[in-house]
């Protein structure tokens, strides 16, 4: 079996300061010999916190990082070879021991550790940390997946995308991490930003400046980002306290990635796109607490009982480069987003699966957002004639919208195969939604929906009134308006809350619960209730919901 089938606050913010204190360094050569006055205190050696992810029925992966000398900072290339001890437990107090082991942080992988750790019981939660130089990181709560028979009474995910760091504080995180009730969160892309300092936002309205300050464009550059990400109070606070399944959209690289570069990505300049990619993919598995799959990237699968099965896509690697707005080249058939060898494998898996739901991780939304629509039966010969989508004038061509042969198989397929209870979980677009997804928008909702799709808005990311300068809910109204009323199956569009989800799955139906926090820019910002929505089982449809999840 493959990885695919079998398939990431007062010391925190001194964490903080002391990795800021250190980051001067980081460009410094990698050839390196530490001394033996280098040695770390024992509580500065574990400054990134620890992480599990990707739970299975019996195992989980472990992840942590040591600082074994001042210089060692992210991204340095130096310090010395550590040994790293690990530890699961059944209790806090690590009284219960139940797993056990050692490995070794090197420079080479940026000091960074892990352990795949099975033998675990299904549906358990567990304590586990790591131990260096005698001294002990912070402890970590994880949990294992039901074993895959089970028929669990539900499963739960937090839902998060979009977090740049110069934008606001991660509070959408810590609310996370407060609670007890998850199973895992569920990260959908753009865990960090590639952008220098100021170019987004700008300078005037950056909250908190990153670093380094320029664009990442080296291994050195990847890393030492993923090491201040890693110091965020709220971020530590998440990993520490539930599994991340973790996957990768556009940022992790740079904007609008597609397999040959991407939109702020200038070869004459900036050398060569492979190069960056491979720096980009090294340090997110690195520093991720993710198992990649055979083919070194992150679509896998994930099962949860009988209840759900979770397929993750990676949707950047494998994919042509985004058609112009408005081009007819967004329907041709040899232009794709994920790749032949991906696409097949995701149908395949949908069609197999005998759980109560399927669940599709796409960092980029699969819904149709379209204008100038016109009668199903005049749209073929008008779009035809002239070189416009079949579809519609699609909004965002880097989205499904750009790629509609695949779109249009995908969902065929669901359909042919009568595949029902498919949900698409998706980040990206810095609004929340919730959709059906018809076979043809154009027709909906004479033609059925064949999935529905939740879509979770941004942890910080600039979205419409921020990009505007409005208050909320003012302008945002009348494009959420015009949106709607050029497509009809979204039933729901928040353009201007920042926050997070809670998905509950039971057999009976699906919930996502959106949820928003105060103020971005506020490190203590409180959280609210927005909307709830659902999808029962066998209706391939969204219906709102007046109670949260319990």
């Amino acid at each position: 079996m493959t990885d695919h089938d079998q398939i990431s606050r007062r010391t925190a913010v001194t964490a903080v300061a002391a990795t800021a204190a250190l980051l001067p360094l980081a460009g410094a050569p990698a050839a390196f010999a530490a001394t033996a006055q280098e040695a770390r205190e024992p509580g500065q050696l574990f400054l990134h916190g620890v992480a599990s992810g990707d739970p299975l029925p019996d195992g989980i992966l472990l992840w942590t990082r040591v600082t074994p000398a001042p210089s060692a900072v992210p991204g340095s290339g130096r310090g010395p070879a550590t040994e790293v001890g690990w530890e699961v437990a059944a209790d806090r107090d690590f009284s219960t021991v139940v797993a056990r082991g050692s490995t070794t942080a090197t420079a080479a992988a940026d000091h960074t550790v892990k352990a795949d750790v099975r033998g675990l019981r299904p549906a358990t939660r567990y304590f586990y940390r790591f131990t260096a130089h005698g001294a002990h990181s912070p402890v970590g709560r994880t949990r294992t997946a039901p074993a895959h028979d089970a028929a669990a009474g539900h499963v739960r995910f937090g839902v998060v995308s979009c977090a740049n760091w110069e934008s606001g504080y991660f509070s959408p995180y810590r609310h996370l991490a407060a609670r007890a009730d998850l199973d895992a969160v569920l990260h959908l892309g753009d865990y960090l930003y590639e952008y220098k300092s100021g170019a987004y936002p700008d300078f005037p309205h950056v909250v908190r400046p990153h670093s380094p300050a320029h664009e990442l464009l080296t291994l050195a550059d990847y890393r030492t980002r993923h090491g201040v990400h890693k110091t965020d109070p709220d971020a530590l606070a998440l990993h520490a306290a539930h599994p991340v399944i973790a996957m990768w959209d556009d940022h992790e690289f740079a904007d609008n990635a597609w397999s040959g570069g991407a939109v702020n990505h200038t070869p004459e300049t900036e050398g060569s796109w492979s190069a960056r990619m491979a720096a980009a993919k090294q340090a997110y598995f690195e520093w991720m607490p993710v198992r990649p799959s055979t083919a070194g990237t992150t679509y896998r699968r994930l099962r949860f009982g009988t209840l759900a099965d979770l397929h993750l896509l990676d949707l950047r690697s494998f994919r042509d480069e985004q058609a112009k707005p408005g081009s007819g080249a967004v329907d041709d058939p040899g232009r794709t987003l994920t790749g032949r060898a991906q696409l097949d494998w995701l149908k395949a898996g949908l069609e197999r699966s005998d759980t109560a739901w399927r669940l599709v991780g796409t960092s980029v939304m699969i819904s149709q957002v379209a204008f100038g629509a016109v009668p199903a039966h005049l749209l073929g010969p008008l779009a035809g004639i002239l070189g416009l989508p079949q579809e519609g004038l699609a909004v965002n061509t880097d989205q499904w919208d750009g790629y509609t042969d695949d779109r249009r198989e995908l969902l065929g397929h669901l359909s042919d195969r009568s595949i029902g209870n498919t949900v698409f979980l998706t980040g990206d677009i810095h609004m929340a939604w919730a959709n059906d997804v018809p076979l043809r928008a154009a027709t909906y909702p004479a033609t059925a929906p064949v999935a529905t799709e939740f879509v979770v808005t941004s942890v910080t990311s600039d979205n419409v009134d921020d990009i505007l300068h409005v208050a909320p809910q003012t302008v945002s109204l009348a494009g959420a308006a015009a949106i709607r009323a050029a497509n009809r199956h979204v039933k729901w569009l928040d353009m201007d809350s920042h926050g997070y989800g809670v998905l509950d799955v039971t057999a009976e139906r699906t919930q996502m619960d959106y949820f928003a926090v105060s103020d971005k820019t506020d490190p203590q910002a409180t959280s609210r209730l927005l909307r709830s929505y659902r999808t029962r089982s066998g209706t391939q449809r969204v219906e709102r919901s007046g109670t949260p999840v319990r």
